[in-house]
């Protein structure tokens, strides 16, 4: 596969690095990468590997750009906000780079698909916020022998790695062997993330799958790579395989895709949510919340998030309590009295209230949060 004038002029600063050449550049137009994700890690990753010349990306995403993540997702631009994420991603990478493919994959990777998006490229990229999606891409590239270059942030922190099965190295269940409960660790939209550290861990990921194309250099096969931004530190550890691993061990027990909503507790494909198998935790909608505010009923409304975030927005009904201080705070609480509890969008409630209930209260959810509040009743709320 030759390269033009043009791209000879594009990439000179690579061609006259030993260990890429004219050679390496050819690698790096034959190969084709899949994306899973364009958000904050999504961003960087395919920004720099169009930079690089990689010839064919694959971009998967199904949601559209919204003002919070202009923050990171550098991608973006303020006019984007609105528009599909796929759309202008393509059209900012295009612009950067046009000897490059870009495909869009609009669709929630899972079980259906996931097999299918997988097969037709070299190197696997996950940029995924969740459990259910990263268990689902370890397993589809386990079980078709692509290499996934994992990362992963939240709030000040970062981790990268490569599980490589070409090289019968660790997968993601050797080091995650199982999912944490449902909302236990919380998302970035929950917990917050400093704007350039997906910046800091995107680029190490578009760094591994270059050397992984050009077949240069030592990858983190085996390594996992930890950046901690407020001790502006990197720490590094060992991952080994597990011999037992269901899907890389010695002898698979799961060979084709699951139900991986169900493997990690979650019901419905949004959600912070903690909802217990039996159905336990009762929940009402911002909707009906409104209703109960509007009718006078008798109840309590407590919000369980940080003092910080109720600085940002909340409801002037609520008495903010927050979660780590409820388990402490429930010989307060009135058995008589019935409860409704809020947070940013239901998870961190739906752990008070199953903690609550357990006491013997009469407490309630708020599916969505205040979230849902701001965009369905109070629309000129600041989000956050």
């Amino acid at each position: 596969m030759d390269l033009s004038k043009e791209e000879i002029q594009r990439y000179s600063r690579h061609l006259i690095l030993p260990e890429v050449t004219l050679e390496g550049q050819k690698k790096l137009k034959a190969a084709s990468v899949l994306m899973i994700g364009t958000g904050g890690l999504g961003a960087p990753v395919s920004m720099y590997l169009t930079a690089a010349g990689v010839g064919r990306i694959g971009l998967v995403d199904f949601d559209t750009v919204d003002y919070s993540n202009l923050q990171r997702q550098v991608l973006f631009s303020t006019d984007d906000v609105g528009v599909s994420k796929l759309d202008a991603a393509k059209k900012r990478l295009q612009g950067l780079n046009p000897h490059v493919q870009i495909e869009t994959h609009e669709a929630h990777l899972s079980a259906a698909n996931a097999m299918q998006l997988v097969a037709d490229y070299d190197v696997i990229i996950d940029g995924t916020d969740n459990f259910p999606t990263r268990y689902c891409v370890n397993d589809a590239c386990v079980i078709q022998n692509k290499p996934n270059v994992y990362g992963s942030i939240f709030r000040f922190e970062g981790q990268a790695t490569l599980f490589n099965p070409q090289v019968k190295g660790p997968c993601y269940r050797c080091l995650y062997p199982d999912p944490p409960p449902p909302g236990m660790v919380p998302s970035c939209a929950e917990g917050g993330v400093l704007g350039i550290l997906p910046g800091i861990i995107g680029t190490i990921q578009a760094t591994e799958a270059i050397k992984l194309i050009l077949g240069a250099g030592d990858t983190l096969v085996g390594r996992l790579l930890r950046f901690d931004a407020m001790a502006m530190s990197f720490r590094e550890f060992k991952l080994r395989r597990d011999p037992g691993c269901p899907v890389c061990g010695d002898a698979p027990t799961i060979t084709e895709l699951i139900d991986y909503e169900q493997f990690c507790g979650i019901r419905g494909e949004e959600s912070t949510t903690v909802i217990r198998d039996d159905d336990s935790i009762p929940e009402i909608s911002v909707s009906q919340l409104k209703a109960k505010l509007d009718n006078g009923d008798e109840f309590e409304l407590i919000d369980v998030r940080e003092p910080h975030e109720h600085e940002i927005c909340n409801l002037d009904a609520a008495t903010l309590i927050p979660l780590g201080e409820i388990a402490s705070r429930l010989p307060d609480f009135d058995s008589a009295k019935k409860y409704v509890v809020h947070c940013k969008m239901g998870g961190r409630s739906a752990q008070a209230v199953d903690l609550m209930r357990q006491a013997g209260l009469d407490a309630t959810n708020v599916a969505g949060g205040i979230t849902a509040w701001a965009n369905e009743i109070d629309t000129d709320m600041p989000t956050y």
